[in-house]
């Protein structure tokens, strides 16, 4: 019997969410558990700041521009590389449950697989998962947990907030007490919600194995990504009239313009209402309009659905321990990107590359039957090893990683975990468990592009050495000269743009240059084209 593995993942999440990232609101003592058991990494980049490019990366263990997965609405190829099918192939019972998001949601003509397994009556396989029950974030669409309200709960489907409006677009409609964008009171029963559902569901796959299966099981919250609903019977959690703003928002409305006018012009012009250049927001909202108060209802509702989240996480656990299986398991608890929740004057996500969207938790809490391969980051690959005469890694508890780490390392640390040699097309390196396993020459690279609404825009990032460096490629907006440079160290809310600072040219130049040969500039012309919305 080998190692289990437990890969807990949510939705738009920012980093400081939880206690153990110094969340101050949301009580979230089963997460923090994890990480006192663990490896807490306080420097994590996603490859993409969006779903489906993130999701993709998880998955595949690639950054964007070698999946092709370069903006939500391009779906990854049934047959593209998973970790999954890796798992599998070497033994293990795999499974995922709630938002895959690796194929458009919006699918009028059946063309994608997710969508159909619940049409179609299936659980799978797909993508190397024995077994799938997926979820959004709502009734809508043709998901599992969709088909399951409408087929036993159709009463509560009105309780959601309308993703879509009359146009098909994102709707900015307001709601709650305050306006704010998509916030609605929603009447739904806790346990008929999506957070519980998918905790129960992977709950009763866990217990229908056999207690000496290893087994890898991928379960993906869809919240506290927008719409902003969650029961309503749970919002006296978090009163939002009592909540102090975050420390990211700027109250003197001409102090923020200032910040934002430093950043490339996109930022601004977003602001303003005058830019559209992607599906991540509500086309028809102008955050300009966003008031404290709106702010701080956002916040109340995004803390308690992370409530909401660590008690499943705390359920899921006691499933784990209950099966004899704690001490064999490994878990990783993270998420796809974050999300502004009001830093700069903003909600939601899109082409910026600071940390309120860049910046993700990430914790690691091994197995005690593990041994010290893992954070093998010097060689990038894993070795198998005996899990029973290996030593406790009792060194790695309760530790914390500094230096960059992204998503992309997660699918060779799952392999190295099972002990199964990491694939070649994995282009990420093991977690390292400590800063000196990590070496001196750990970076991170995040990208964006995008071709929407006539804008098009592409974005390259690397963080390293304290400091977080974007080169913006020439395309409707920027003529390839603007940028941003921050040192994360004496600038942790990144609002001062450094870019045109002769002081720091010369870190500049070297943080570029090795941007430049870590990612090769995009080829639109030969990639897979945009099927369709989100």
């Amino acid at each position: 019997m080998g190692r289990k593995i437990l890969l807990i993942t949510t939705d738009q999440q920012r980093y400081d969410a939880w206690g153990c990232n110094g969340g101050t609101i949301a009580r979230t003592p089963n997460v923090d558990s994890l990480a006192a058991a663990g490896t807490t990494y306080r420097r994590c980049h996603p490859q993409s700041v969006v779903c489906m490019p993130s999701r993709s990366t998880i998955i595949t263990g690639q950054h964007v521009s070698t999946h092709g997965v370069w903006m939500n609405g391009v779906a990854l190829p049934v047959d593209a590389p998973s970790v999954a099918r890796v798992l599998g192939e070497a033994g293990y019972r795999t499974a995922l449950f709630g938002k895959a998001h690796f194929e458009p949601f919006f699918d009028l003509f059946g063309r994608y697989r997710e969508n159909a397994l619940a049409r179609d009556g299936s659980t799978g396989p797909h993508r190397g998962f024995d077994h799938l029950e997926l979820a959004s974030h709502g009734p809508t669409g043709s998901l599992h947990y969709a088909a399951w309200l409408r087929a036993n709960h159709p009463e509560v489907i009105g309780g959601f907030f309308p993703v879509l409006d009359e146009h098909l677009q994102v709707s900015a409609l307001g709601g709650g007490d305050t306006g704010a964008p998509q916030i609605k009171h929603n009447t739904i029963p806790r346990e008929w919600y999506h957070t519980d559902w998918v905790a129960d569901r992977a709950i009763s796959w866990l217990n229908s194995l056999e207690t000496d299966d290893d087994w890898f099981c991928w379960v993906s919250f869809p919240d506290p990504h927008h719409p902003w609903n969650p029961p309503a019977s749970e919002m006296h959690r978090v009163n939002w009239r009592d909540l102090d703003l975050p420390e990211g928002y700027i109250a003197d409305a001409a102090t923020r313009e200032a910040v934002l006018d430093a950043k490339p012009q996109h930022w601004r012009r977003w602001y303003d209402g005058d830019l559209v250049a992607n599906y991540e927001a509500p086309p028809r909202w102008i955050p300009a309009g966003l008031t404290a108060d709106q702010v701080r209802e956002v916040n109340a509702n995004v803390h308690v659905e992370n409530e909401l989240i660590d008690e499943a996480i705390g359920r899921l656990m006691s499933c784990v321990d209950g099966r004899g299986w704690d001490a064999a398991t490994d878990v990783l608890v993270t998420t796809d990107h974050g999300e502004f929740q009001g830093d700069y004057g903003l909600l939601f996500k899109g082409p910026y590359h600071v940390d309120s969207l860049m910046r993700i938790p990430l914790i690691w809490r091994p197995s005690v039957l593990t041994g010290a391969q893992s954070g093998a980051a010097d060689s990038g690959r894993g070795s198998p090893v005996d899990a029973v005469t290996a030593p406790p890694i009792a060194d790695t508890r309760s530790s914390e990683v500094h230096a960059p780490v992204g998503l992309v390392d997660l699918a060779p640390t799952l392999c190295d975990i099972a002990g199964v040699a990491v694939p070649p097309w994995m282009e990420g390196r093991i977690l390292p468990v400590s800063d000196a396993a990590a070496g001196a020459d750990r970076r991170v690279l995040t990208e964006w592009d995008s071709a929407l609404f006539g804008v098009r825009m592409a974005l390259r990032t690397i963080a390293r050495d304290g400091w977080i460096a974007t080169a913006y490629l020439p395309g409707t907006v920027h003529d390839g000269t603007e940028g941003e440079l921050y040192n994360c160290v004496d600038d942790p809310l990144q609002r001062v743009n450094r870019w045109n600072d002769p002081a720091v040219l010369g870190m500049q130049a070297d943080l570029l240059a090795d941007l430049q040969a870590a990612i090769p500039p995009p080829d639109l012309a030969s990639r897979r084209p945009l099927e369709a919305p989100v």
